[in-house]
C-alpha cells in the first residue's frame, strides 16, 4: 500500500528536495509553504505529517494540535531549526513520534520516515489480523478474550478453543467428534457431554450469539 506523506516546511528549496527524496522511496507527497494551508487539509487524513516548527503563520505547535484533535493516532514527524531541547519535549509532549534538528540530510529524514511508518502501521496491521469478528463480538487471539462493546469477557481455556474452531467454520456442521479432537486433543477418553456443558456455558456468557444444536450430531455457528 502507498503511504500518503503531508510536508510543511516553508523554506522553498528544502521543501522540494524533501518531497523529492521521499516521492523517490515510493511515498506520495503534498507539500505546503505555509500552516494555514496544512490546516484546511487535515481532514485529507494522510499517513504522515512532517512538519517544520517555525512558520511564517501559524506555528508548527498549532497545526499538531489541531492535528492530532482531528486523528490522534496519525503519526508526526517534527523538525526544527533552533536545535533546543525544549521543541524536542514540547512536539513529544504535543503527541510527535519523532523529531529531526536542523540541518540534517534528507537521507536520514526518509529513514526516520520509513522506520516511523512500518512501526505505526505494522504494528495497526498486527493488532487487526489477531482481532476477528464474530457477530456482535470481537475475539482478540492475543489476550484470549472476547470483546462485546470494548468489554472483556473472559473464558476458561476450553471454551475460548471452541469458540475459535466454532467461529472458523463458521455456517458449517461440526460433529462433536471434531470439536473433541480440535478442543480436547485425540488422547481424551471421556464422555462426548463435555461438549455439550461448554456449549452451555458460552451461550450463557455470549447471549448473542447463536450456536446452533445439529441433534444427534453437533453444533454450528450461525452469523448473520
Amino acid at each position: 500500500m502507498t503511504r500518503r506523506i503531508y510536508l510543511v516546511e516553508d523554506e522553498e528549496n528544502l521543501n522540494m528536495v524533501l518531497s523529492k527524496y521521499l516521492e523517490k522511496e515510493g511515498y506520495i507527497v503534498k507539500s505546503f509553504l505555509d500552516g494555514n494551508s496544512a490546516l484546511a487539509m487535515i481532514k485529507d487524513s494522510p499517513d504522515l505529517w512532517i512538519l517544520d516548527i517555525m512558520l511564517p503563520d501559524i506555528d508548527g505547535y498549532e497545526l499538531i494540535k489541531a492535528i492530532k484533535h482531528f486523528d490522534e493516532d496519525v503519526p508526526v514527524i517534527f523538525m526544527s531549526a533552533r536545535n533546543e531541547d525544549v521543541d524536542r519535549v514540547i512536539g513529544l509532549e504535543l503527541g510527535s513520534e519523532d523529531y529531526l534538528p536542523k540541518p540534517f540530510l534528507p537521507r536520514e529524514l526518509v529513514i526516520r520516515t520509513n522506520k516511523l511508518i512500518k512501526r505505526v502501521y505494522s504494528d495497526a496491521s498486527d493488532k487487526s489480523q489477531k482481532r476477528k469478528s464474530i457477530g456482535d463480538y470481537v475475539l482478540d487471539e492475543s489476550q484470549r478474550v472476547v470483546l462485546y462493546n470494548d468489554e472483556s469477557i473472559v473464558l476458561t481455556n476450553k471454551e475460548y478453543e471452541l469458540l475459535k474452531y466454532l467461529a472458523e467454520n463458521k455456517m458449517l456442521a461440526i460433529s462433536r467428534e471434531q470439536i473433541l479432537d480440535y478442543v480436547w486433543g485425540d488422547d481424551y477418553f471421556g464422555s462426548d457431554r463435555v461438549v455439550d456443558d461448554t456449549v452451555r456455558r458460552l451461550r450463557k456468557k455470549l447471549e448473542r450469539l447463536n450456536i446452533e444444536t445439529i441433534y444427534g450430531y453437533g453444533y454450528k455457528m450461525v452469523i448473520e
